[in-house]
């Protein structure tokens, strides 16, 4: 009878294993150095946009973390994540049962005798041994989807600070171009009333009054621009919120030229995989992967049960269990035909394994750009900027020129235009690239993980 059973075993122990696993390729290496250095290795604070000095930028980033209604979800996933890994470990305990029932016997109108009360009670416990390791594999499955969702969460948690702060940036930047953009259409209208008293006294004609209004209308259109797109972005900054437009009236009072620009620098590549969230919550995904493959492999094997079993009846309550009867037993289950169910199931989680494993190669590769891209728009931003203030510099001085000499009739009004032109566009640059400069550091503080405490041992 055994060897039989033995052989049969066996087998089924071949089978589990039988299914081959393509070599999965090498994990990517961290580059030795970043192309665009930015200072040596700093410890990014979790408050990180308090660099900014600004309390309005803080209390927003506050207000966002705590009622973010994406965040809340994410949160919701976690405890659903908890539940699940209680319920994976439940099944490696033992399961106790009990019942308890009870009947009233009468005959309608006849003997009495045959009345009587009647009480059942059982107790019954079950338990699987876990041969093969499925169940501990399942329960390690789950822990680590937990943490998955873990990690999820504080993954959001960095790119909603950050993309508040960038928003929020953004509109700063656009009401300080929307402030030039004002005082340049003053300018334009100041030139306009010069063209019109030289067009008056004749010292000037019709087209040169033209074009001066044309100056005019041209700026009048770009400050609407400006004001829609300001209240665009105090919409998105609401979205991030999760409040209406019209809880954020009073979010108006910094100055672009306020705002700090944080100098920090992005220490070396290889501590980028214990920093950022992103990263360990695909590691614990392929990992819940690899546990998900060693159950699904496992179920092709036999399955031990045992169980234990103690029930009673009695016409009184009190005595239920006054001469109980036990039973124990043990069953091995074998799958021996399923129509290829099981084997489908652990080609699945193979599967799963190898784009999960994908997943976490190409979090490592983005992860890498992403930094790069950051100190690339930081260090960019600021040779911008720095060229920037001469070419506004050169422009102001253009301009005051073509203005006294036109005044004084020594140029034409199209030398004159030419330097409006140049002007309005370097003040509007000028701002634009302060608010790139801001933002690029924002890029950099999400890049690095945004303060994030990192994760401990996985494995």
């Amino acid at each position: 009878m055994w060897k039989p059973c033995v052989t049969l075993l066996a087998a089924l122990a071949l089978l589990g294993c039988s299914q081959r696993e393509a070599a999965a390729p090498p994990l990517p290496h961290a580059p030795a150095q970043w192309r665009h250095a930015s200072g040596q290795a700093d410890a990014v604070d979790a408050a990180w946009w308090r660099a900014f000095g600004s309390a309005e930028l803080d209390r927003l980033v506050a207000e966002a973390l705590a009622h973010s209604p994406d965040l809340a979800s994410a949160a919701a996933r976690v405890q659903q994540a908890e539940a699940s890994a209680r319920l994976a470990g439940a099944a490696l305990l033992p399961r106790l049962d009990a019942s308890l029932a009870g009947s009233r016997e009468a005959r309608l109108g006849g003997n009495p005798a045959t009345a009587g009360n009647h009480y059942n009670g059982s107790l019954a416990a079950s338990y699987e041994v876990d041969l093969w390791g499925r169940l501990r594999s399942t329960r390690q499955a789950a822990e680590l989807d937990l943490r998955a969702s873990a990690f999820d969460r504080d993954a959001l948690q960095v790119s909603l600070s950050a993309a508040v702060a960038t928003t929020w940036l953004q509109g700063v930047g656009l009401r300080e171009r929307t402030r030039i953009a004002a005082l340049n259409l003053a300018n334009a209208e100041r030139v306009l009333r010069t063209v019109e008293a030289r067009w008056r006294a004749g010292a000037a004609v019709a087209l040169e009054l033209a074009q001066q209004r044309g100056v005019v209308a041209t700026q009048q259109r770009l400050l609407a621009d400006l004001r829609q797109q300001a209240e665009d972005s105090r919409t998105a900054l609401a979205v991030l919120l999760g409040v209406s437009v019209t809880e954020l009236d009073g979010v108006s009072a910094a100055q672009l030229d306020a705002v700090l620009a944080p100098a920090l620098g992005a220490g070396l590549p290889s501590a980028l995989l214990e920093r950022r969230p992103d990263l360990a919550r695909a590691e614990a995904a392929l990992l819940a992967g690899d546990a998900d493959v060693a159950a699904a492999r496992a179920a092709l094997l036999p399955r031990l049960d045992l169980a234990a079993a103690l029930s009673g009846g009695n016409g009184s309550l009190s005595r239920l269990f006054a001469d109980p009867v036990y039973s124990l037993g043990a069953a091995l289950t074998a799958p021996i035909f399923d129509n290829g169910r099981l084997a489908a199931e652990r080609d699945l989680a193979i599967g799963r394994r190898a784009e999960l494993l994908a997943d976490y190669r190409g979090a490592i590769v983005a992860a890498f750009a992403d930094v790069e891209v950051a100190l690339n728009a930081l260090s960019g931003s600021a040779a911008k900027r720095a060229a920037q203030d001469e070419v506004l510099s050169q422009a102001q001085l253009a301009f005051r020129l073509a203005e006294a000499r036109y005044r004084a009739g020594a140029d034409t009004l199209l030398t004159l235009l030419d330097a409006q032109r140049t002007l309005y566009a370097a003040q509007d640059e000028l701002a634009q690239f302060q608010l790139e400069r801001l933002q690029a550091s924002v890029g950099l503080y999400r890049a690095l993980g945004g303060g994030w405490p990192g994760a401990t041992a996985l494995r």
